[in-house]
């Protein structure tokens, strides 16, 4: 498979980092492609030799996902795996289960390591990471430590400096939505009489007083309000609910049901198989509303949810971000039939969005530079070399003061925060694959490979994104915004080629079609001299998915395929 050219660049960026300090960070959200990128840089860090390498992780399923990914990514490296079942170290690199690991018996048994992963990087300082970090450092002085995580600042304020003294490049949320890899929030910040309050609600320890948030919040006027604005801006949406304890979040899911709202609740407390339970049934979309507390903020993604509750305020902007993120990823067309998501909605009750800033002011390109070294600034508190564009050292936390080049933060006359206009990124020219304008109005795009083709196609006043392979039959991969779409086809390709069928800079790109192509295409273009190889070929895969295409585009718009034809 190939990696998208942010990817890359991250990717570079972190091995040149490895070298440089023997440590580093690299921080991307969810929809980067974390587990892609972790797997490339391990890949190229030891393929070829006799290294060896382990990959942390705290939870099962995070183990199995980085190891199918990374076998997509470098399928001739040996692994193995370390856990509550299996316990080897045969393969050049080895997942491990940090809480397996981290035992006195499995600990001894680990082997020399000349690379040491870790998921999830902002568990790092946490002693069961830090035994592990310890050993394979003791074992090999010259092991080098990376990192990867979305969220760096820990909720506990405990820096990562003990671990990492840099920051190899960080992948900003505003990139992903401006290539299509997210979609944008829409932020609502909604005062129901409780602001004053919040405002001046006590901590314990570095967070705020949850309990104290639910004697506030946790009244029916209050509820009432939260449900009839749910209800004027996002009432046909799934969604999901952040309350500040157990006893509010009862209430809550209480207040929804009692509106006819499909609502249920999950939280810590409840057995494995019950939260699964209540999970499963949302992802089927049998519940509209799931309320929780703090057990949806991380590890856990549906995409069709496209609206957030925040019905609590957060102490750090990290946790506000993991609460936003679980609505911001797009939605694959064919796993989530009928669905078409454009936004997220953002329903900020409490005080998070005033406090830290609405997410979009977190999400500027400024200090961003495309291509070359990232641009770097020294944290004044810890000493850390970050990327210029961070707006708090990931490292320790510490707050960067900073001037928005898009002017200063404002209300829209419907509530929402907006703060600039982020520019798209020409997702054309990044793309590994040249895409070719089929009949020249720029509504039918498509790239070849040599195994696979993509395409986005406009009908109705939405782009949809279809996928195909050899002798398979094409898939619809997304509908909605041109840039989703593009995306979304984009990704298609770069999951089956490889680097030899990406061959956008091939000269015999720009060759003239050859006679054979010429005479599979219709009369009009084989007087058109202008017609160049690639082009043929992206119009021949036209033509003979033509009525597989047509057909996915118009069952996606509801349109009977035999009336059309």
């Amino acid at each position: 498979m190939l990696l998208r050219p942010r990817q890359k660049q991250f990717v570079e960026r972190s091995l040149r980092a490895l070298d440089e300090h023997t440590n580093t960070l690299g921080v991307a959200p969810t929809g980067a492609g974390k587990t892609i990128m972790l797997s490339a840089v391990v890949r190229d860090r030891i393929g070829g030799t006799g290294a060896k390498a382990a990959v942390l992780a705290h939870r099962d399923e995070l183990t199995d996902q980085n190891r199918t990914k990374f076998h997509r990514v470098a399928p001739n490296i040996p692994t193995s795996v370390v856990d509550a079942t299996e316990k080897s170290w045969a393969g050049q690199v080895t997942f491990a289960m940090v809480p397996t690991l981290t035992r006195a018996a499995n600990l001894e048994a680990m082997p020399d390591l000349d690379l040491l992963v870790i998921d999830e990087a902002h568990h790092a300082a946490a002693d069961s990471y830090r035994r592990i970090i310890d050993r394979a450092l003791h074992r090999n002085p010259m092991c080098r430590i990376y990192g990867v995580t979305a969220t760096p600042n820990r909720g506990d304020r405990r820096g990562l400096r003990d671990v990492f003294d840099n920051v190899a490049d960080q992948i900003r949320i505003a990139e992903l939505i401006n290539s299509g890899h997210l979609v944008p929030p829409r932020t609502f910040v909604i005062d129901v009489g409780v602001q004053d309050e919040l405002s001046r609600v006590g901590r314990v320890g570095n967070e705020y007083d949850m309990d104290e948030v639910g004697a506030i919040m946790n009244q029916a006027p209050v509820t009432e309000a939260v449900i009839e604005h749910w209800q004027d801006r996002a009432g046909d949406r799934q969604t999901v609910v952040f309350c500040s304890n157990v006893g509010h979040a009862e209430a809550v899911t209480d207040a929804f049901k009692a509106a006819g709202i499909r609502a249920a609740l999950v939280t810590g407390e409840m057995p494995d198989y019950a939260r699964r339970t209540v999970l499963a049934a949302y992802g089927r979309g049998r519940i509209q509303v799931v309320v929780n507390v703090a057990v949806l903020t991380e590890g856990w993604d549906h995409p069709p949810t496209s609206c957030v509750i925040l019905l609590r305020p957060s102490s750090f902007k990290c946790t506000m971000i993991q609460m936003i993120g679980r609505g911001l990823r797009t939605v694959n067309a064919e796993e989530h039939p009928g669905i078409i998501k454009t936004d997220c909605i953002v329903l900020d009750f409490g005080t998070s969005s005033q406090q830290h800033g609405c997410l979009e002011q977190d999400v500027d390109l400024e200090g961003y530079l495309p291509d070359g070294e990232a641009p770097t600034r020294i944290c004044t508190n810890c000493s850390s070399t970050v990327p210029l564009a961070c707006t708090a050292c990931p490292i320790c936390g510490e707050a960067f003061p900073r001037e928005l080049s898009g002017g200063s933060k404002s209300t829209n006359g419907d509530g929402t925060l907006s703060d600039f206009i982020m520019s798209e990124i020409d997702l054309l020219e990044r793309s590994s694959f040249q895409w070719c304008d089929l009949f020249g109005d720029e509504a039918a795009l498509m790239a070849n490979g040599f195994n696979a083709w993509g395409g986005i196609f406009f009908l109705n006043g939405r782009w949809h994104a279809v996928g195909g392979r050899q002798h398979a039959r094409p898939h619809l991969l997304a509908v909605g915004e041109r840039a989703i779409c593009l995306a979304a086809a984009d990704d298609w390709l770069n999951t089956h080629e490889t680097d030899e069928g990406a061959y956008k800079s091939n000269k015999w790109l720009r060759q003239p079609a050859t006679q054979k192509q010429l005479n599979h295409l219709p009369a009009s273009y084989r007087c058109d001299y202008s017609t160049t190889r690639y082009q043929a070929s992206a119009l021949l895969t036209f033509k003979f998915n033509r009525t597989a295409i047509q057909s996915l585009v118009e069952k996606a718009e509801g349109i009977p395929h035999a009336v059309a034809a």
